[in-house]
């Protein structure tokens, strides 16, 4: 089996001595460099190129944003899962508009850790779950003294089912498990959401989804 070859980025050594210990004690992990910085990170990207980094958000220098932006812009299949101290929406959206593949709080467990990259390996996002809530409370609000729109964008019935489902995580092969249709066939109908709603990524969509409430709190 593979391993999940990981570059982590933080500028507290102890920081990542940790998670190091952390990653190193699991068989399917392996750690392939650090970085202290984003300019750092995105060097080391470059020359590694590994399958995800594990980006903090505030470092001196370049910060994990724009080392994110350029990572994505260079090495586009390079994965970056962000790990902060940060519960703020404002740091959480450009994050995942940077291209980042899912939001880590640094208060989360280590089990929680692992679970986060080895969702975001295989290509799905992560969002940590009071993040989750806290956001989804909030647009919820709004959509309920509306100031936020519940739209769909000319979306088929199929294909509201379709975006809520892959908002939530699940793979292409578990919508078609669950909705009895082909693989091709929920490829094609994310393809034509995907167009439809002008989005470009899974990050993407999971954004349009919180904004709009399309995930309830209980998702």
């Amino acid at each position: 089996m593979d391993k999940i070859r990981v570059l982590i980025v933080d500028d507290h050594q102890l920081v990542r001595e940790g998670l190091r210990t952390i990653l190193e004690a699991q068989p399917d992990f392996e750690i392939v460099g650090e970085a202290t910085d984003g300019e750092e990170a995105v060097q080391k990207t470059k020359e590694i190129r590994p399958d995800i980094a594990l980006m903090d958000i505030t470092m001196p220098g370049m910060g994990g944003l724009e080392a994110t932006q350029e990572i994505k812009q260079c090495c586009p299949e390079v994965k970056v899962l962000a790990l902060t101290m940060h519960e703020s929406d404002d740091y959480f959206f450009k994050m995942l508009s940077s291209g980042a593949s899912g939001y880590f709080i640094k208060g989360g467990s280590s089990a929680e850790l692992i679970s986060a990259l080895r969702a975001v390996s295989r290509g799905d996002v992560f969002l940590y779950p009071t993040m989750a809530k806290k956001l989804l409370s909030d647009y919820l609000q709004r959509i309920k003294t509306g100031s936020d729109k519940d739209r769909y964008d000319g979306l088929t019935g199929r294909e509201r089912e379709i975006m809520k489902l892959f908002a939530e995580g699940y793979t292409s092969q578990e919508i078609a498990e669950r909705l009895v249709l082909s693989v091709a066939t929920v490829q094609t109908h994310r393809a034509n959401i995907m167009s439809k709603l002008g989005l470009h990524s899974r990050a993407e969509l999971i954004k349009y989804a919180l904004r709009h409430g399309y995930i309830t709190l209980d998702t």
